[in-house]
């Protein structure tokens, strides 16, 4: 099975070619293994064959009867007709979407510089990178969110203008790979027209692909047909979302060009199938106007709602017949439930969720979708706005119940992703703290499902939270010294208590430590390992080894500025 590739952005600097942070995001994904070209686009050459050519007719006909051959004629005369035509509104479409392409879309110019997770007080070496975009109404330009993901610096170019402009990042949904850009220059501005949204093509509907792919500076074209809409494992922001399958050629510099059907947009090219012929995704209307309508009503970005369940098929009769489901009743078994959503407080473990909203669901956990199309209920969770109501109706000890649940994005224990943020850590005694997060596990490197440490691999992919601001913070190495001696491979392992107390958090962490009033720090670890160190003593070092190893700072600024409004005085910091 080919792999999910990330048609993100041509990368010229070679400095910037290090494994993106999500090149997995499932502990199943050694079969089809999600692999970002975020950093390199030297093996996405894409060969596309045009579909849409008029095969010549085959005229090897064996005529039955005298008024058999003429309607035969007829028929092959009207096929060849239909051909031409179909061919001719193809080449119509093209032509459209170059003419909307002229005034529209924009290619995107982004300097970024990704924090270091394994020194988090550095950042990597500055890149640059291109994508595409284009206008909308409100004097906005939409893109990828991973087209300026860690950006510093953001320039657009129109077409046909030898100028650049300075554009500022409005909001980012990296859960969805979308982004909102401004540019104040009213000279940008001028002959630029706003594209419309169209809706979800249906299959084998003709798309025109827009953008400044590699191999050239000027704007490119590429048409195909819809092949597939379904939810689909977006590689960028690790988030299960519907996208339109497509066969068009889609490359490094597409990511955030529109897919234009006749002449409204169908959705934003965003990634490719590695391994596979011709097979792209593009990120469908529905989505991002859920996206464009968050950023208006909450003034940022908030995220797609969840019900925080996982969920089983029921697809199996013994395991219906178990739990007392009746011929003909359909619908899902949950398994787990995340304490921090709604749910928790309204559905129970082994509850049979039998529609949502009204919408019956499957016993493969699928809905009807469109014309005897059908789609995973997941889709209608996550068209729902923050703390909207739905109405679930489950089966609970062989009786039904119609419950209702209130809905909002849910952060994971573990962060998939942490985009266009500094890391936190904090420093004391050369003891390295940080929170838990995948782009940390994803330093390992290509493979670090297998390279980083099991045991917190595994919760990072399993582990629920038990409270709000929960973190698992780990001691992720030790900057040797005098006071730490004998403790140098006590490294990635999570810190439970400081003292006795148990930790929530990295901020707790550092509370517990600064205002530590005994003589000795205790640290309790992951495996029943044990820290102790003289506390004035472990101050005093601290200093030294900031000093030994350049390191401005004993905590990340987010904790500095969480002690200051604790009015705590910050006396590790040298």
């Amino acid at each position: 099975m080919g792999r999910f590739v990330r048609v993100a952005r041509n990368i010229f600097s070679s400095s910037a070619l290090y494994p993106h942070p999500f090149k997995y995001t499932l502990p199943f994904a050694s079969s089809s293994s999600i692999q970002s070209i975020h950093n390199s686009s030297s093996s996405l050459s894409v060969v596309v064959p045009d579909n849409h050519t008029l095969q010549q007719p085959n005229h090897n006909f064996r005529d039955i009867t005298t008024s058999s051959s003429v309607r035969g004629a007829i028929r092959v005369k009207k096929k060849l007709q239909s051909r031409k035509a179909a061919v001719t509104t193809t080449t119509n479409n093209n032509n459209t979407a170059v003419e909307l392409a002229f005034n529209s879309v924009v290619k995107i110019f982004t300097v970024s510089c990704s924090p270091n997770y394994l020194l988090p007080w550095q950042n990597k070496s500055q890149r640059e990178s291109m994508g595409s975009g284009f206008v909308i109404m409100g004097r906005k330009i939409l893109t990828n969110a991973h087209v300026v993901a860690d950006h510093s610096f953001v320039l657009v170019r129109k077409h046909g203008s030898p100028n650049k402009y300075r554009a500022q990042v409005k909001a980012v949904g990296h859960e969805c790979d979308l982004a909102l850009l401004i540019v104040d220059s009213d000279e940008f501005w001028d002959g630029m027209i706003p594209l419309d949204f169209g809706d979800i093509p249906f299959l084998q509907q003709a798309v025109a692909v827009v953008g400044y792919p590699q191999g050239g500076d000027t704007i490119s074209v590429t048409k195909g047909v819809v092949s597939r809409v379904e939810p689909t494992q977006y590689v960028h922001g690790a988030s299960q979302l519907m996208a339109i399958q497509i066969d068009a050629a889609i490359n490094p510099g597409n990511s955030g060009g529109p897919a234009i059907m006749g002449k409204k947009v169908a959705g934003v090219a965003f990634q490719n199938l590695s391994g596979a012929e011709n097979i792209g995704y593009i990120i469908p209307v529905p989505v991002i106007k859920h996206f464009i309508s968050g950023v208006e009503e909450n003034g940022k970005y908030i995220g797609f709602c969840s019900l925080g369940l996982s969920c089983q098929t029921t697809e199996n009769v013994h395991l219906r017949n178990h739990f007392g489901m009746q011929p003909g009743m359909t619908g899902v078994l949950v398994n787990k439930i995340n304490p921090l959503s709604d749910a928790y407080k309204v559905l129970k473990k082994d509850d049979i969720i039998l529609s949502f909203d009204g919408v019956p669901i499957a016993n493969d956990g699928t809905v009807p979708f469109r014309n005897r199309e059908r789609i995973t209920f997941d889709h209608l969770v996550s068209m729902k706005k923050l703390n909207e109501k739905a109405v679930v109706r489950v089966m609970r000890d062989g009786q039904e119940l119609e419950l209702s649940i209130i809905l909002r994005p849910i952060q994971p224990l573990v962060p998939v992703h942490q985009f266009d943020k500094l890391p936190s850590y904090y420093i004391f005694a050369g003891l390295v703290f940080v929170p838990l997060t995948q782009p940390y596990l994803h330093e390992y490197g290509e493979d670090w499902y297998n390279a980083s440490p099991r045991r917190l691999c595994e919760r990072a992919l399993r582990e629920l939270p038990k409270k709000e601001n929960q973190q698992l913070v780990i001691l992720s190495q030790v900057l040797m010294d005098d006071i730490n001696a004998g403790y140098e491979r006590l490294a990635d392992l999570q810190v439970l208590k400081v003292n006795g107390t148990e930790i929530d958090n990295l901020e707790h962490l550092c509370e517990l430590v600064e205002n530590c009033s005994t003589d000795s720090l205790h640290f309790d670890l992951d495996d029943n390992r044990v820290i102790v160190l003289n506390y004035e003593t472990a101050k005093i070092a601290t200093c030294r080894i900031l000093k030994r190893h350049r390191i401005p700072s004993a905590m990340s600024a987010d904790l500095i500025n969480a002690q200051n409004n604790l009015q705590l005085g910050l006396t590790s910091s040298c």
